[in-house]
């Protein structure tokens, strides 16, 4: 299956909080739309990998995605290597996306920015004919994607650009509450951790609306990008 999107994530539940109402957004203009997790999230605090994994699969539906996979990388441990970018440049080639979304360049969880880094990296080497790679026995075609975008997290980077997902709010909340285990919930017994503070989704919400009002909206979502971004049109700009 060929997506318009492919969003690389270095954990389940990166991907909502990051971008979740791009996604939602679109979705909903009938674009395909899939996301890889690198990891399970084992290293979290909280849950375990099976919770995670269904917490996965019920944001997807949340979302409407059409492929949600997950590498199964080490949490916590995986690098930028010849390993991790083949088994990252199978899945660009396999899905041939236009658009890669991926964690933002530096973060406070040292993973986010090791997961820019490689889909960076991946997404150069994927156009290049001389690495080869097999999908199901069968010799890949070599496919670079012609975006890469990186979405904002925890970090206060000022985005390069900003997209309005007022109208996606709530469809990208209810998809990060999926994940249950993750956030903050007053009947859980597990230790809190950064993003189970009900002070977190205060911060979400606030990170939203900031990035919205940047551009005259309700909400938005930041992204940066590594090279200059071409206009067709000025009109088009906010």
């Amino acid at each position: 299956m060929k997506l318009d999107i492919l969003v690389l994530a270095a954990h389940p539940d990166d991907a909502e909080l990051g971008c979740g109402g791009t996604i939602a957004k679109q979705v909903a203009l009938g674009r395909k739309v899939g996301v890889v997790d690198l990891t399970r999230g084992e290293m979290g605090t909280r849950g375990t990998i099976d919770t995670r994994a269904q917490e996965a699969k019920e944001s997807a539906s949340i979302l409407g995605l059409s492929v949600r996979a997950n590498l199964g990388f080490k949490d916590g441990f995986f690098v930028n290597d010849e390993a991790h970018q083949l088994a990252v440049i199978r899945l660009i080639r396999k899905f041939q996306p236009d658009i890669v979304l991926a964690n933002a360049i530096y973060d406070r969880h040292p993973d986010h920015g090791k997961g820019s880094e490689l889909a960076f990296s991946a997404c150069f080497y994927s156009g290049l004919a001389k690495i080869e790679t097999k999908d199901e026995g069968k010799v890949q075609a070599a496919w670079r994607p012609k975006h890469l975008y990186h979405f904002i997290q925890s970090q206060l980077i000022q985005p390069d650009f900003v997209v309005d997902v007022s109208d996606f709010w709530e469809t990208k909340m209810n998809a990060v509450r999926a994940f249950k285990t993750q956030f903050y919930d007053p009947s859980s017994d597990e230790p809190e951790t950064f993003i189970s503070n009900p002070g977190f989704m205060k911060l979400l919400e606030s990170r939203g609306q900031e990035f919205g009002y940047s551009i005259g909206a309700k909400y938005g979502e930041g992204f940066t990008v590594r090279k200059v971004i071409g206009v067709d049109d000025i009109f088009s700009l906010r």
